[in-house]
């Protein structure tokens, strides 16, 4: 029983994988025949954040007005990761179920977790913001990556975890890092498209399609402000279970080290921000290098550095 269950789970990830790959598609589409980009007003007031309509188009059209086959797709685009987003949280559940345990005990698993949680985040952004849609393939597709690498090279078999795992911090501590992180990527792209925008290095028919500048910029600092008291909270609960585990809060581990390091680097980039000097470029480099600094401790310190945080669950 707990074999089929697996053998589901490992199923509904394959197809919200593909779900998300379609959806993609339709939302290059609709960037591709989009001739300029609606306004963006990402959050400015409760009205504005009503106006936008389903997926974050802007306005709802009148009553009988005709939709472009650039906005149908784009649509269409949005349903779809709705749906990819349902058939990956059964995936997680079925995943848990089958393993007999929280899902989240090696590298396969959070990479799950984190690309559901930059889903649901985008999902978040498109409802409050108008004019955000098209982004959607620049969001989508590192999510496509990272789960196409997680299911074939660093898939693996349900199974009970090693004894150090054993434990309800892995819950809290694991699930709030996959959470933050998730969010961290939706602002790591939006600042990279502001880097692009505001350097005027963008081709002008792509940046006649891209939200401004500012509304990019803004993005970027209110998904971050809400990820990094997760974060926060997350290497908190990391050293308390630490010191429960091995007998010490911090011992400068590889990932222990790099957490901090990114840790150290969206606090500059929130200190950044709000520093009159630094708002435009330079902050929004902070917020690259910090989304660098996490994916950095996802693959190279789990995958190739040896320490006490070894548990990718691959050989």
């Amino acid at each position: 029983m707990l074999v089929q269950l697996a053998l589901y789970s490992d199923r509904f990830y394959m197809a919200a994988v593909g779900v998300y790959v379609f959806a993609m598609v339709l939302h290059g589409w609709e960037f591709a025949r989009e001739r300029t980009a609606a306004p963006a007003l990402v959050g400015e007031t409760p009205e504005a954040s009503l106006a936008g309509g389903p997926g974050g188009a802007g306005p709802p059209p009148l009553e009988g007005a005709v939709r472009s086959p650039a906005e149908r797709m784009g649509r269409m685009g949005v349903s779809l990761v709705v749906l990819g987003a349902g058939l990956q949280f059964v995936s997680i559940l079925l995943r848990g179920i089958a393993a007999q345990r929280w899902p989240l005990g090696n590298m396969y698993e959070f990479i799950s977790a984190i690309t559901f949680a930059a889903v649901l985040t985008w999902l978040v952004v498109l409802k409050r913001g108008t004019g955000l849609r098209p982004l959607g393939a620049f969001v989508l597709f590192p999510v496509v990556i990272l789960q196409f690498l997680g299911g074939t090279v660093l898939y693996t078999q349900a199974a009970p975890v090693m004894p150090a795992l054993q434990s309800y911090w892995l819950v809290v501590h694991v699930t709030t890092i996959s959470i933050a992180s998730g969010l961290f990527f939706v602002p790591g792209i939006a600042s990279a498209l502001f880097l692009m925008r505001s350097s005027g290095r963008m081709p002008a028919a792509l940046a006649a399609k891209v939200p401004s500048a500012e509304a990019l910029d803004r993005l970027a600092y209110r998904v971050t402000i809400v990820a990094f008291p997760l974060y926060t909270f997350a290497v908190i609960a990391g050293a308390i279970w630490a010191e429960a585990a091995w007998g010490r809060f911090w011992g400068w581990d590889p990932k222990e080290t790099v957490a901090f390091i990114a840790w150290v680097v969206y606090a500059a980039y929130l200190h950044a921000r709000a520093t009159a000097g630094w708002r435009n470029g330079r902050a929004a480099w902070v917020n690259v290098l910090g989304l660098v600094a996490v994916v950095f401790n996802l693959f190279f310190i789990n995958l190739v550095v040896a320490g006490l945080h070894s548990y990718a669950g691959v050989n």
